[in-house]
């Protein structure tokens, strides 16, 4: 997004809480001191320094952050995207403890029950309503799907307020038509099937690896990514008969190498998938995604023999099958970057700032 924004004549400043280094955004990026805290930090006076420096005349806050910056930022007539759970769920993104989705709005009464230290989920919860508190003072909120405008809008947000406009794919080779064009022959070395996510339980890492084992496809799994469950996976990675290896962390610019070697996509999801990139990237590659039917992953995802109900691990093993076998894919509409983008640009000239 800031790369298409700079392209269409905007000057942007990115503010940040933390830099790891992993990004190198075409434009200017300052550190503000407190803006990665979710409590306590003098963020407000640290963005009036920066804000008084440049005079904005737009602000755009991403994902949730401490509630104190998004307070700052809705005083002054911002646009938020909410990118996640953390403003209306204060668990494990609408996934209960008994690994089942939650479908009921957020509530101390419902949502207690998967916590089992009550300061903590005191602590947690009261950060979640203040995210959602502040998020309802801004201008206007854009997120990722219809899914999560559902969610926002079952947790007391106004319909009116939020506008869906969903992330595109960039930075990927673009492929030639698939059902006319064969894939290039160095795209059929040494074919796999791919999982690419954070290692996390939320993430299906494992039902991945059980629905490959019970599909049987003669292909061994990738798993790329890193996260909790890494040390686990690469445990039984060493085990007889074990089918899969974790490749670890792979930047996005290796990612179009990785999917012009996948046969198939495996994504179980198990928390609701705000929106699923890489099942999209997948199929911009010409990849087929077999995935369980999490969140808004239906809105990109309209091959009903690949997305099966979820949790079903057996149906996602006869979806992987059917994938492998050369289903063929087809790029969904309304994902392209350019209406996107004026989509943007739009509800930025329409929701205009009234900076300080």
């Amino acid at each position: 997004m800031l790369a298409s924004l700079a392209e269409r004549g905007h000057e942007q400043i990115l503010a940040v809480g933390r830099d790891d280094g992993s990004a190198r955004p075409e434009c200017n990026v300052r550190r503000v001191t407190g803006l990665d805290a979710l409590r306590g930090a003098p963020v407000a006076a640290c963005l009036d320094e920066l804000a008084s420096s440049f005079s904005p005349e737009r602000i755009h806050i991403h994902n949730a952050i401490g509630p104190e910056a998004l307070d700052w930022a809705a005083k002054r007539g911002a646009i938020a995207t909410v990118q996640d759970h953390r403003s209306f769920c204060p668990a494990r993104g609408k996934l209960t403890l008994t690994d089942e989705p939650c479908r009921q709005p957020m509530s101390k009464s419902l949502c207690q029950s998967c916590f089992g230290d009550a300061d903590y989920f005191k602590a947690i919860m009261q950060l979640t309503e203040a995210r959602l508190a502040a998020l309802g003072e801004m201008r206007a909120i854009t997120v990722l799907s219809h899914y999560m405008k559902a969610e926002l809008v079952t947790a007391g947000l106004a319909a009116d307020q939020i506008e869906v406009i969903a992330p595109f794919v960039h930075g990927l080779e673009t492929v030639p038509n698939i059902e006319t064009e064969p894939r290039a022959a160095a795209d059929r070395d040494a074919p796999c099937v791919l999982f690419a996510g954070r290692l996390v339980q939320t993430k299906g890492v494992l039902d991945a690896i059980e629905a490959h084992q019970l599909a049987d496809t003669g292909l061994p799994l990738l798993i790329a990514g890193t996260g909790p469950q890494r040390s686990e996976l690469e445990r039984r990675a060493q085990l007889p008969n074990a089918a899969h290896e974790v490749l670890g962390w792979v930047p996005h610019d290796a990612l179009p190498g990785l999917l012009g070697r996948a046969r198939a996509l495996i994504m179980p999801s198990r928390w609701q998938e705000p929106f699923g990139i890489i099942g999209l990237e997948a199929l911009h590659e010409g990849v087929p995604v077999a995935a369980w039917d999490s969140g808004g992953v239906r809105e990109w995802h309209d091959d009903p023999q690949l997305l099966v109900e979820w949790g079903d691990v057996e149906a996602l093993a006869v979806a992987l099958r059917e994938a492998v076998a050369g289903r063929q894919v087809r790029f969904p509409g309304g994902f392209e970057r350019e209406p996107l983008m004026d989509r943007l640009e739009q509800l930025y000239a329409v929701a205009g700032a009234s900076v300080v």
